[in-house]
């Protein structure tokens, strides 16, 4: 397969001509960065970043039934959900492993939008289709017919206020049917940088005059490496790198996303199981104390035996240090830790997640 024979966005001609570096990324044909990703990790911080997600896949839940099937899916606590709000949840498998994580947003009281990662696609709608009741429930995958736009940082506000003024009322992890230069589009308060920003849901055939405006606002386009690098800091997980399905929830620090007390839901039984007995593993926060990045698939040992792995890993460039997450023995985190970098044992230690908050 050749980078033009992947899948590509609405703004993917735009990429092009703009000089987005284009690479390969589950599949789709994505722009990694226009300028440096140093310089769009930096517009984010301190101004409003604009990135292209619309790889991501948009599929609509309608129907009477629509809640409660939903419900029975994930381990959060999808019946405490009123219009307008959203809530973060994985998708477990009967043994608790985490076929992906997503957002569910409440539309309307029978209607839901879920937004599922790229790589995992194909696999989360066939995993929907199998468990789909014979009535009241409908999936429509609209991933086609929308674009998906994550305006990013301190300034995002300022750049769609001329467009939704009422936009300062809206609450984090909360969202709406909105019209943004006549189209029909869903816009929420969300993101995966650790600013304040939106997400915009948008027609097609609108995105690439939406994204232009944006520009003339002021935002600065951003590409999938600074993203990495944002949410990094933030501590924010990524599916496939810090969580698979050989983890649960309780294991890579998702706890606060499983409500036990909710009732029947996939995987319960073995999260119940686990959340009295404790994990056996369990996703720390690490930061170097000796120069070297701490990259996927680094080992981390102590004492010379290897107790865990690398996940994710960069060097923060809000932060100016080498950060991590690591999978490693619960028994393991209180321990005085070295990561194996290029066969170099060297110190680190374990920090509280996440290693960037946005200034209040």
């Amino acid at each position: 397969m050749t980078l033009k024979t992947l899948k590509q966005t609405p703004l993917t001609g735009w990429h092009e001509l703009h000089g987005g570096r284009m690479v390969d990324f589950a599949g789709w044909y994505m722009p990694v960065q226009y300028t440096s990703i140093m310089d769009e990790h930096r517009a984010v911080r301190i101004g409003v970043g604009l990135f292209d997600i619309s790889h991501m896949a948009r599929l609509l839940v309608d129907g009477p039934g629509a809640g409660a099937w939903l419900q029975s899916l994930v381990p959060n606590d999808v019946s405490r959900l009123v219009d307008g709000k959203a809530l973060y949840s994985a998708l477990c498998r009967e043994d608790g492993g985490i076929l992906d994580d997503l957002v569910i947003l409440r539309l309307a009281a029978d209607r839901y939008l879920v937004v599922v990662n790229a790589a995992t696609h194909e696999k989360d709608v066939r995993w929907f289709e199998k468990h789909l009741p014979s009535s009241g429930v409908t999936l429509t995958e609209k991933s086609i017919d929308w674009a998906m736009i994550a305006v990013q940082g301190p300034k995002a506000l300022q750049a769609l206020a001329p467009w939704l003024p009422d936009l300062a009322s809206m609450a984090f992890y909360t969202g709406r049917e909105a019209d943004i230069l006549g189209a029909k589009s869903i816009v929420s308060r969300s993101g995966y940088t650790g600013e304040d920003g939106f997400e915009l849901c948008v027609p097609a055939g609108a995105a690439v005059e939406i994204w232009e405006r944006l520009i003339s606002r002021g935002a600065h386009p951003c590409g999938l490496g600074s993203r990495d690098t944002l949410r990094l800091e933030a501590g924010l997980l990524l599916y496939g790198q810090d969580m698979d399905e050989t983890t649960t929830p309780l294991e890579v620090g998702l706890g606060w996303t499983v409500k036990l007390e909710k009732g029947e839901f996939i995987g319960r039984a073995v999260l119940v199981k686990q959340k009295a007995e404790g994990a056996p593993r369990t996703l720390v926060g690490i930061e170097m104390a000796e120069p070297g990045i701490p990259r996927h698939g680094c080992e981390v040992v102590v004492d010379g035996r290897k107790v865990g792995v690398v996940t994710s890993g960069t060097r923060g460039p809000t932060l100016g240090k080498d950060i991590g997450l690591a999978f490693i023995e619960s028994a393991a985190a209180q321990s005085d830790l070295k990561i194996v970098i290029h066969g170099t044992p060297r110190r680190a230690k374990i920090v509280k997640k996440p290693f960037y908050r946005r200034p209040t």
